[in-house]
């Protein structure tokens, strides 16, 4: 990770704000000429499922974001010793997808609709069918079109229909506007006009007599004008006062943007792994795909490029939950021990274990994956009787099932698509124990992974560098040539390479984990 920098003068340069509301933790970072962080601030939250939904309440999301950057200006006064009053241009960025929908009046007309709820299975089928291109349960346009289907009374009213970093970026300036990363994941876009794709938009007119062009966001490509921090907007993120209007702002964009702007992953041929609560690989093609493969996304870069998404609701929820466990029992003996050194070490333990995880198996499914054609998760260990139950061969497997559907979907691509990756950057809490995450991935996908030292800032840092672009880019500068020139150009970096030995384990224990699946089926039912 990055240190943060002080910079004494750092009151007298230039700065960029990002803003990043993930689904745990909101953070806001900023950064200054140089693209180092400087300050940070951020504030923790939780999703709630309520009336068959997973939702946050829109009280909770402005609330989180001012609490945040709260503690980024307080952070930055104990370094500067000056009050933050502006920053030469900023960003928000959020969890894609999801159902935020208004009247004409701005009235919320249902409770948001994340993009964790897999409630659209109906919505998405037929989509698919209709457009022969997959369309994701948790896309934007799913939601909407299950609400049709639904014969859900609001569906009338509906006059605009964003996502969440649209919605906050319009209650900041105003401007109903989307960033063209993000808006791919609401509906199929035309990576070179900026518009929803046409004839993909007429058919859903026909379908439902809705006109996407009467309520999405305007979309726009990467280093656009998005408007200006209106007063009100200023008083929603810093009630003190402090901070002044007038500030200009880069598009909003999804976490799957930043990520690929923090991680320098915009340009073909290149790729990157975000791997947290969820997991998904973004990989920039070289041309769009031949055929619709289920399963796999296809999104854009913040500058309008086709990338191939691999998705994936499950990744290191199920191992924190077993980390814990292992606490409570250590904790029982009397052990006083930090939580994160009780992560390495079993991190570390993993390095020890047989190749292939034993005869052990693990699911660590909490919500369904539609890579592995699962509509509901149950999270599942089990063994053989005669199985070597053993620490080291229980933490590799369960480091194994946090990226086991990631391959699964990763092998549509390059195996039937043809799909190349020169190397992956890796980032996330995956990645947080150095060099094991990182070699067991580059192992279990054959494929270089590289994690950077700046990847630890995550995705405020990416849309800060985004907003840093659209402030300083000069005539004809691309975005892709902006990071790789500016930013990456002496970024540090560990990179690993594929072990031919990890690479067969885990093939091996794909095998047995492919079989298994009709076990994890079946606890799905016997527990619904």
């Amino acid at each position: 990770m990055s240190k943060l920098i002080v910079d004494n003068n750092l009151g007298e340069g230039k700065t960029y704000l990002g803003i990043e509301l993930g689904s745990t933790r909101i953070k806001a970072v900023l950064i200054d000429e140089k693209y180092a962080p400087v300050a940070s601030g951020g504030h923790d939250w939780e999703n709630k499922f309520e009336n068959g939904f997973w939702t946050y309440s829109l009280n909770e999301v402005l609330d989180g974001a001012r609490n945040a950057y709260a503690r980024l200006a307080a952070d930055y006064k104990s370094k500067t010793g000056k009050t933050l009053t502006r920053v030469d241009c900023m960003g928000v960025s959020a969890m894609m997808h999801g159902y935020l929908v208004f009247d004409r009046d701005d009235n919320l007309l249902v409770p948001f609709r994340t993009w964790r709820n897999t409630t659209t299975g109906q919505a998405a089928e037929k989509l698919t069918g209709a457009f022969n291109f997959n369309i994701p349960q948790r896309w934007s346009i799913s939601h909407l079109y299950q609400a049709v289907l639904n014969n859900e009374a609001h569906v009338k009213d509906i006059a605009f229909v964003t996502t969440l970093s649209g919605f906050v970026h319009w209650k900041l300036t105003g401007k109903k506007v989307l960033g063209v990363g993000d808006a791919s994941g609401m509906f199929p876009v035309d990576g070179e006009k900026f518009i929803c794709d046409e004839v993909m938009s007429k058919k859903f007119a026909g379908m439902t007599n809705i006109s996407l062009a009467d309520i999405m966001p305007r979309i726009l490509n990467a280093g656009e004008s998005a408007g200006v921090l209106t007063e009100e907007g200023a008083k929603l993120l810093d009630p003190t006062g402090a901070l002044e209007a007038g500030i200009p702002l880069c598009p909003p964009e999804g976490d799957a943007g930043t990520g690929m702007a923090a991680t320098n992953s915009v340009k073909p041929r290149t790729g990157n792994v975000s791997a947290g609560t969820s997991v998904f690989a973004m990989l920039v093609l070289e041309k769009p795909l031949e055929k619709l493969c289920a399963g796999i996304d296809i999104v854009t870069t913040p500058s309008g490029k086709p990338v191939a998404m691999v998705h994936c609701n499950s990744c290191t929820s199920d191992i924190d939950a077993w980390v814990k466990l292992f606490g409570e029992a250590a904790g029982l003996m009397g052990a006083n021990f930090d939580r994160g050194e009780l992560y390495t070490k079993l991190y570390l333990k993993a390095l020890e274990g047989a190749k292939d995880g034993g005869s052990l198996l693990n699911y660590n499914y909490f919500s369904g994956e539609p890579v592995a054609g699962l509509d509901e998760g149950c999270p599942l260990f089990f063994r053989k009787p005669d199985s070597n139950m053993n620490l080291a061969d229980f933490m590799r497997v369960q480091l194994y099932s946090a990226m086991a559907t990631l391959k699964l979907g990763m092998d549509i691509l390059t195996e039937s698509e043809n799909v190349r990756v020169d190397c992956l950057l890796g980032h996330g809490g995956l990645f947080k124990v150095k060099g094991v995450g990182q070699k067991i991935m580059a192992g279990a996908l054959n494929i270089p992974v590289t994690v950077m030292e700046s990847a630890g800032e995550g995705g405020a840092w990416g849309i800060a560098l985004l907003a840093a672009y659209a402030a300083l880019k000069s005539e004809g500068e691309t975005l892709e040539d902006f990071l790789a020139e500016r930013v990456f150009a002496d970024s540090v970096g560990t990179r690993a390479e594929p072990d031919a030995l990890d690479t067969e384990g885990f093939g091996a224990f794909m095998e047995r984990y492919k079989a298994g699946l009709k076990v994890e089926r079946a606890a799905v039912e016997l527990l619904r």
